[in-house]
């Protein structure tokens, strides 16, 4: 591998690096790899590989990452950011993961209770907005 190669692979890694971070992956070198670990080659080279976190660290994750966003603890948040939260976070598949309800309720301050009827709030509204005279 020549000089000129390596710095073009370095440079790849650079630009997948906010995405993989996005995702609460980690970056290996492909000689690290392991069974689920996703290779990524460019130029017919193996660059990097992404080691992707389980389901329920990425859901930690993501929470973290909207508690950046806001720019405080997600449980201070007024109720309607407090939806627009979980309409993200259902949008993003939280609440397919096993005790994702119950995690994000926690999160958020609110009981499991209170994120349903969110959810429902939000599959209500979304309905209500194509049908004739709403």
């Amino acid at each position: 591998m020549t000089a000129a190669d390596a710095q073009e692979g370095r440079r790849f890694a650079d630009a997948v690096k906010p995405l993989v971070d996005a995702m609460g992956g980690e970056m290996v070198s492909p000689e690290e790899a392991k069974g689920d670990d996703v290779v990524l080659a460019w130029e017919g080279r193996d660059v990097v590989a992404v080691r992707l976190p389980h389901l329920s660290d990425s859901l930690d994750h993501i929470l973290a990452e909207l508690e950046r966003r806001h720019g405080m603890p997600l449980a201070e948040l007024d109720r309607r950011t407090k939806q627009s939260v979980v309409r993200v976070l259902e949008s993003r598949g939280a609440f397919s993961v096993r005790h994702g309800v119950e995690t994000v309720a926690s999160a958020l301050g609110v009981s499991r209770f209170t994120v349903y009827n969110y959810l429902n709030r939000e599959t209500r509204e979304g309905g209500d907005q194509g049908s004739p005279g709403a």
